[in-house]
């Protein structure tokens, strides 16, 4: 089986000049968008977000590829309308409040249901979808899947900031997403037929429509044959992207050619996978998991090498050995979140207000979304995203 690969992310808009999110999204931006990304690009439940989709690809450059195209895309339309797009999970001076609905039929009937939860729902993820054709098979893996979804979540991290405020959190887009109903990790259904159950009640019930009204951070997708990994905050850098959805794909691979890997999870295992996705939204990458095995913490980076050495023979198979070893410089360097912490206080720091050490976040984030970061932040000169410093304090 190949295991094909789609990735969707989705984006912020934000307004030039006040460097917020706008209220309504411009008619001929988005006409514009249509025209050029007719099978790509798709709105999302709030106006002022976007989301692209790529085809099923084979190799993983071909999504490296996809979305550089789409971001640049994008980037120039939302220019030409005094607007930029923004990768991250959340946008850091957006108010949820000021925020209006998509008009459509599914949108409405959500905030409808969702209420308040709908409008606060301003967050953006990174949604990797991988083939595995059977059903069963495919929520076996989503429940042998869990606990690596922390890992997967640590690496992506870039939501540190919540209506111009500092979280303390550095994703906290999926603390904020898991107000929602039927999200989270998954159950542990003990077969597709038990999972086919609880849908089919669900939808008889007139709780769901039908099986995505199912938000969790891993899901057999409705509308495709596959798994589709949705706990990643949206990555601001590409190269990050890639590398998470490489990861994925492998883990993937390798859970199906070996069904005793994390067979029989039990309700610790679930509860200590819930403990890891928590420390991964709240500490990110300088933080730490619970090891069921070793009944002990260990570090994201020896959690890291351990599943790097699991998937290795994966990698080589899928050819993306390079890839996934990216994630040891997303370890170095830092994620999006920690950049994004370091301009702020670099700036704070300078002297600047608030208000002002936000902006040059959101510059950052802007430059960096199209791979473009030229530009350094006060005193301690951080050069765009290859050379910022790690901090978080």
């Amino acid at each position: 089986m190949e295991y094909t690969i789609g990735v969707e992310e989705e984006y912020f808009l934000s307004c030039q000049e006040s460097r917020k999110a706008p209220s309504v999204m411009p008619t001929r931006f988005a006409q514009a968008c249509r025209q050029a990304l007719p099978t790509v690009f798709a709105h999302e439940m709030l106006q002022s977000q976007v989301e692209v989709a790529t085809p099923p690809c084979r190799e993983i450059g071909e999504i490296r590829k996809a979305l550089n195209g789409y971001r640049s895309t994008l980037s120039d339309i939302a220019r030409e309308h005094d607007l930029d797009i923004l990768a991250a999970g959340t946008h850091p001076t957006a108010i949820w409040s000021r925020q209006r609905t998509t008009e459509s039929a599914r949108y409405g009937q959500l905030m409808d249901d969702l209420q308040m939860l709908g409008n606060r729902n301003m967050v953006c993820g990174l949604h990797v979808h991988v083939a595995v054709p059977s059903p069963e098979r495919r929520v076996d893996l989503m429940v042998r899947m869990i606990p690596f979804v922390p890992l997967l979540l640590v690496l992506s991290t870039s939501s540190p900031f919540w209506q111009s405020r500092r979280t303390g959190l550095m994703s906290y887009r999926l603390t904020a997403y898991d107000e929602l109903p039927r999200t989270g990790m998954p159950e542990l259904f003990e077969t597709a037929a038990d999972y086919q159950r609880y849908v089919e009640t669900m939808v008889a019930a007139r709780a769901i429509e039908d099986s995505s009204y199912l938000w969790w951070a891993i899901r057999p997708s409705r509308l495709h044959p596959t798994l589709e990994l949705r706990a990643a905050d949206c990555c601001t850098s590409i190269a990050d992207a890639v590398s998470i959805a490489a990861l994925f794909r492998c883990l993937v691979r390798r859970l199906d050619r070996d069904p005793k890997l994390n067979a029989g999870m039990t309700g610790a295992s679930r509860a200590l996978a819930c403990e890891n996705k928590w420390r991964a939204q709240r500490y990110g990458i300088q933080g730490s998991f619970i090891d069921e095995c070793r009944r002990q913490a260990i570090s994201v980076g020896d959690h890291l090498e351990d599943v790097l050495a699991l998937v290795a023979d994966d990698a080589a198979a899928l050819d993306c050995s390079a890839e996934i070893c990216l994630t040891r410089d997303i370890l170095s360097r830092g994620t999006s979140a920690c950049r994004q912490l370091a301009i702020y206080t670099d700036e704070r720091q300078s002297g600047a207000a608030k208000n002002a050490a936000l902006a040059s976040v959101v510059d950052w984030l802007v430059a960096a979304t199209v791979g473009s970061p030229s530009f350094s932040f006060g005193r301690s000169g951080l050069v765009g995203f290859e050379h910022a410093e790690v901090q978080t304090s």
